[in-house]
């Protein structure tokens, strides 16, 4: 381990290891639905995935959503999705082979989220990549969730290696964020579901990332 530059590795999940959009835009889709409400196309949806249930769902409803009951719709929208949350869900190219390497390097790494724990927990095991993960922090899994920096420092605790020695990789400003807060390496999965109108220059990450085989180079 003493040739890497990071001894430990922790990754957000959406939009970073793996391409959920569909699947959640597929949950938004069906609540507009019950509502005969207009559906979102999907170049539409994809950039605010990363967003969760709140997110997509202020964006379907937008300016009518005071109209309804959130609690509700949010019930509505995590029930279809935990029925199919992996109907066309995958792993974006080349995190395989990053995750591969990373388990050769015996590097420890694992997965910080905002999503619930129990959607996450009936996400993973549809794909054997994670058998390896070391850690799995959902966004209800502590008293707080990003941008606050306790679950990465929970997660690096757990891994057993300090907060400074470790790289935090996500896609959103609060994943930033909350590296930064946690004193971590911070890195910016470009390829994730990042807006049109966001300036990753200012979310004083450390790295932003084209690609996971770029990142592997980072680390």
């Amino acid at each position: 381990m003493k040739n890497n530059k990071y001894q430990g590795v922790l990754f957000d999940l959406d939009g970073t290891l793996l391409d959920t959009a569909n699947d959640l835009g597929a949950a938004l889709n069906y609540v507009l639905s019950q509502f005969d409400l207009p559906t979102v196309e999907k170049q539409v949806f994809r950039p605010v995935a990363s967003d969760g249930a709140q997110g997509l769902l202020a964006l379907g409803f937008a300016d009518k959503i005071t109209e309804y009951d959130q609690p509700a719709l949010r019930r509505m929208f995590l029930d279809y999705y935990e029925e199919n949350l992996a109907a066309e869900t995958c792993l974006y190219p080349e995190v395989p082979e990053l995750l591969q390497a990373l388990n050769e390097r015996d590097i420890p790494w694992g997965i910080v989220t905002n999503k619930p724990e129990y959607l996450t927990t009936l996400l993973l095991p549809n794909f054997t990549e994670f058998t390896h993960s070391q850690v799995m922090v959902g966004g209800d899994s502590l008293a707080e969730r990003k941008p606050h920096p306790l679950p990465l420092l929970h997660a690096a605790e757990h891994i057993g290696v300090a907060p400074e020695q470790c790289l935090y990789v996500g896609d959103a400003l609060r994943d930033i964020q909350a590296g930064n807060a946690a004193n971590m390496s911070t890195a910016i999965a470009q390829w994730g579901y990042i807006k049109e109108q966001d300036n990753l220059a200012t979310w004083q990450a450390k790295y932003i990332s084209a690609s996971p085989e770029k990142l592997l180079s980072i680390i």
